[in-house]
C-alpha cells in the first residue's frame, strides 16, 4: 500500500505556490535521506489542526497509508507522539492509528536547521552570525521553541537575505540541510525518516 505524508506546513487552500514550495521542500528532504524513487504522496495541510483533520480523513478512508508530521510546539516527555499530542492538544489518536501513522518535529521545524549550521550559513552569507544561534546543534531537541526562533532572528537579522522570515525562507533552507545532520541531532526525526525508509 502506498504512503500519504501529511505535513504541517504551506499555508491554507489558496497558497498554492507556499504549498508547493512546502511539498518540493520535504520531498528534496527525504530523497536526501534516501527515499529517491520511493517518495510518498506529500500533502502541505497548513496549520497544526488542518494537518491532524487532514490525517484523521485520509486514515479513515485507508486507501493509503496515511502518516502525520506536526510540530511538538513543546518539550517531548510522553512516550510517543500520539500520547503527548493528546496530552497538548487534545488529539485523540484515531482508531487503528499506529506509533508510526505519528511524528514530530521537536519543538517546531526550525529546531532541524540548528542541526546544520552549515547550511544556514550557506544560505544567508554574509552577517550571518552563527554563535547566536541557541544550544548544542547535536542536541536539538533541548532547544525551546521560542530560543529557536529568537536565535534565529538574531542570527539572521544582519545578513544579505535580511532576517529569517518563516515564508520566504524556510522551505528553501529545509531543502538545503543534510539529513544526516539532522537525524544524528533528532531521534524523533531519525525515527520519522527511518518509518518512512520502512514503509517504502
Amino acid at each position: 500500500m502506498s504512503v500519504k505524508l501529511i505535513v504541517e506546513g504551506g499555508g491554507d487552500r489558496k497558497s498554492k505556490s507556499l504549498n508547493r514550495e512546502c511539498r518540493r521542500a520535504f520531498a528534496t528532504f527525504l530523497e536526501e535521506a534516501g527515499l529517491a524513487g520511493k517518495l510518498p504522496s506529500i500533502e502541505a495541510a497548513g496549520g497544526r489542526q488542518q494537518a491532524y483533520d487532514a490525517f484523521k480523513t485520509a486514515h479513515e478512508r485507508g486507501t493509503r497509508i496515511a502518516v502525520l508530521l506536526v510540530d511538538a510546539e513543546a518539550p517531548v516527555t510522553a512516550q510517543n507522539s500520539w500520547t503527548h499530542l493528546n496530552t497538548r492538544d487534545s488529539w485523540p489518536r484515531p482508531t487503528g492509528a499506529t506509533n508510526d501513522q505519528c511524528h514530530l518535529m521537536v519543538q517546531v521545524m526550525e529546531s532541524w536547521f540548528l542541526a546544520d549550521r552549515k547550511a544556514l550559513a550557506n544560505f544567508y552569507q554574509q552577517g550571518f552570525r552563527p554563535n547566536a544561534l541557541p544550544g548544542n546543534p547535536r542536541q536539538i531537541e533541548q532547544v525551546p521553541k521560542q530560543d529557536v526562533l529568537s536565535g534565529l532572528e538574531r542570527a539572521t537579522r544582519a545578513t544579505t537575505r535580511g532576517r529569517y522570515h518563516k515564508s520566504r525562507h524556510s522551505f528553501e533552507i529545509l531543502a538545503s540541510l543534510d539529513p544526516e545532520k539532522v537525524t544524528t541531532a533528532s531521534p524523533c526525526a531519525k525515527i520519522f525518516v527511518d518509518t518512512l525508509l520502512a514503509l517504502a
